[in-house]
């Protein structure tokens, strides 16, 4: 069984950054891929980044060159810089773990998931 919490979220201005934090209990993370997700008002829940067991990294097209998904396994933590943020990335965002090494955009591959940091970004 694996806790996942995430922090790092607020309020913030169009062009501005924030740094996301999950942090685990319970099982290393060394052992999951990661990845986070975010949820809008009103729409589903969509994947954001990943990373691989091994460091391997993707992003989603609208937040590649912006967003930066990386992971700290001595610190059982992962993190996603966002800079050059967009009123359209206001949502909640949450953290996940997949058991098996590949990272996924597939939010059903996930086994744990955290109870999510709300992020506003005004225009």
């Amino acid at each position: 069984q694996v806790q996942l919490v995430e922090s790092g979220g607020g309020l913030v201005q169009a062009g501005g950054s924030l740094r996301l934090s999950c942090e685990a209990s319970g099982r290393t993370l060394s052992s999951y891929a990661m990845g986070w997700f975010r949820q809008a008002p009103g729409k589903e829940r969509e994947f954001v980044a990943g990373i691989s067991r091994g460091g391997g990294r993707y992003a989603a097209d609208s937040v590649k060159g912006r967003f930066t998904i990386s992971r700290d396994n001595a610190k059982n933590t992962v993190s996603l810089q966002m800079n050059s943020l967009k009123p359209e990335d206001t949502a909640v965002y949450y953290c996940a773990a997949k058991g098996t090494a590949g990272s996924s955009f597939r939010e059903y591959e996930y086994d744990y998931w955290g109870q999510g940091t709300q992020v506003t970004v005004s225009s």
